[in-house]
């Protein structure tokens, strides 16, 4: 098993995984898994079967829209929808 990076390492890397993730942003493992399966936000993965990793900055931007838009009420039908055309547009 491999040793914890520390949260300050978390903060500053460029890449992270789901569970430090998790410890970023205080949301559930399940949730952010979710998220990932719908392809709400990106990661790289190498290989077949390894651990995904996730690009920091750009996952924690996009966690922070879609906490938005799920307070705001959108299904994951209108989130996937909106997703779709911010992504687009950039």
């Amino acid at each position: 098993m491999s040793r914890q990076r520390s949260f300050e390492t978390i903060q500053t890397a460029e890449y992270v995984s789901i569970g430090e993730l998790v410890r970023l942003t205080g949301m559930r493992y399940s949730t952010l898994k979710f998220y990932t399966e719908e392809g709400f936000i990106p990661f790289k993965q190498d290989g077949e079967g390894l651990m995904r990793y996730y690009p920091r900055e750009n996952s924690l931007k996009r966690i922070q829209v879609l906490r938005k838009m799920k307070e705001e009420g959108y299904s994951i039908p209108q989130i996937k929808d909106l997703l779709e055309t911010i992504d687009n547009k950039n």
